[in-house]
């Protein structure tokens, strides 16, 4: 018999709810990404912000030197060097590959062409090819001898051989085209894939409205991709200002004519063993990203409430 004073108490089980155990179930799937992230990105990243103001060679004990390594760099005329160089071969193969992989993507995208998923693959290639050996190969194609692919071309046209390697210009517009080469048929891809994304109705009344095919080139397709736009042109130039393998193997070195930032700041590393005036190199070229990505920002802002 119970007494009238005795309440019944709910025993709770112990643990975790389920709307916990779910939650934790969630993080631990994706537990793994900011793991790594953290160990190989993001620690790597602070770790950079903290060398910069120290000396080190790599080995010894290091010492705090506060600006001293960004006083070095900017005093440094290969710094200047380099990072017009980089500005410069990036305007050269960035610009001309944008304008010839959209106008490759609307060639694909229109009905007149056929085989298009060979074309797909084949724009494809160059993306997915070694670093290194495209390099190579364009490094035996721009051959300062007058047997090289591109010299013998220009002799054919009167034109004398050019010292690709060597020549201030000639490495830039070398290291330029590699770039070209490799970039164009991925930002063709992503191009095609806005494309494939537009009403073909908007077509159909501007064929009926007496528009010619230039006119819906401009008054319809570049409008309706201008998001893709701004984002190809966002990823274009920070992997512009990243160029690396290109110059080094092209230029056997650390060549003046095609030294960018990202071999500048290698060279200090590993080279000079450097590693403080590196990191403040990787600070610099971290800065020029955000202020590049900034003016992008701003200059697509200002399109957009143009083009409203």
């Amino acid at each position: 018999m119970i007494s009238h004073n005795q309440t019944n108490v709910a025993v709770r089980p112990k643990g975790l709810s389920d709307k916990k155990k779910t939650a934790l179930a969630g993080y631990l799937f994706i537990s793994p990404f900011f793991i790594l992230f953290a160990i190989f990105g993001a620690f790597p990243m602070v770790f950079s912000f903290y060398l910069a103001f120290q000396k080190w060679n790599g080995f010894g004990d290091m010492t705090f030197v506060g600006f001293n390594n960004f006083s070095f760099i900017f005093t440094d005329p290969l710094f200047w060097k380099s990072i017009y160089n980089t500005i410069v071969i990036g305007l050269l193969g960035t610009g001309p590959q944008l304008i010839a992989a959209l106008i490759l993507a609307v060639a694909l995208n229109s009905a007149i062409v056929k085989f298009k998923s060979v074309f797909r693959v084949a724009y494809f290639v160059p993306n997915v090819t070694s670093i290194v050996a495209v390099a190579i190969v364009f490094t035996v194609l721009f051959s300062e001898q007058e047997a090289g692919l591109v010299n013998a071309t220009l002799r054919l046209f009167g034109i004398s051989p050019v010292s690709w390697q060597t020549s201030e210009w000639g490495a830039k517009i070398a290291i330029a085209t590699m770039i070209f080469w490799r970039w164009v048929g991925y930002n063709s891809i992503i191009f095609l894939a806005g494309l494939q994304s537009i009403p073909k109705d908007l077509y159909e009344a501007a064929e009926i409205d007496g528009a010619k095919k230039w006119q819906q080139f401009l008054f319809i397709t570049v409008p309706m991709l201008k998001p893709i736009i701004v984002f190809v042109v966002f990823t274009a130039t920070i992997g512009s200002l990243q160029i690396f393998a290109e110059p080094l193997i092209f230029g056997s070195g650390f060549r003046e004519e095609s030294m960018t930032i990202v071999l500048y700041l290698w060279r200090e590393a590993f080279s000079n063993n450097a590693f403080g005036t590196a990191s403040a190199t990787a600070v610099s070229l971290f800065l020029l990203i955000i202020v590049f990505t900034t003016i992008n920002f701003f200059a697509s802002n200002r399109l957009d409430k143009s083009g409203k």
